[in-house]
């Protein structure tokens, strides 16, 4: 007889535990998409690229931590590139030798403004927009810009 006791008190226990780990698991997910609504209005989602006397005219400079990679053109206009392939979502580089992105994973090409090199991706890859407050370089990661191919009115100038 004790031993029906324990064993119904410890699958009772596990039971209780399993529904509190999961309860804890749930609100944390609701709070977390509770604050990324929000960040927009904060103005949270904006991340600081630099200052742009730093930032070299024909040169691409790699983002990971957020995400995406600031291409300044040679007329210094600039593009907050996403570093997601529009193929399949793979994670894309930038190869220096040859001037272009390259997408590991089904090699697919983009030039230094995001348009589509050689496939199988189709269209551009999505940019974020860019604002200039204090010389600094803020690019808003949190709304990408879906884009089918590049145009020059999608650059940021001074």
């Amino acid at each position: 007889m004790k031993m029906t006791k324990l064993k119904s008190n410890r699958r009772t226990f596990l039971k209780r535990a399993i529904y509190a780990v999961l309860s804890l698991e749930v609100l944390y997910v609701f709070t977390n998409l509770l604050k990324k609504n929000n960040k927009d209005e904060s103005g949270e989602g904006m991340f600081d690229a630099g200052n742009i006397n730093f930032i070299e005219k024909d040169k691409v400079y790699p983002f990971g931590s957020a995400h995406f990679y600031l291409s300044r053109m040679e007329d210094g206009g600039m593009l907050a590139i996403s570093t997601k392939c529009t193929h399949l979502g793979c994670t894309i580089q930038f190869n220096n030798n040859k001037d272009r992105f390259v997408c590991p994973c089904h090699a697919s090409a983009f030039s230094k403004n995001g348009e589509v090199l050689s496939p199988p991706a189709t269209r551009a890859l999505d940019i974020y927009p860019i604002s200039i407050k204090d010389n600094k370089v803020m690019v808003d990661v949190h709304n990408p810009i879906r884009r089918n191919k590049y145009e020059a009115s999608q650059l940021t100038y001074i």
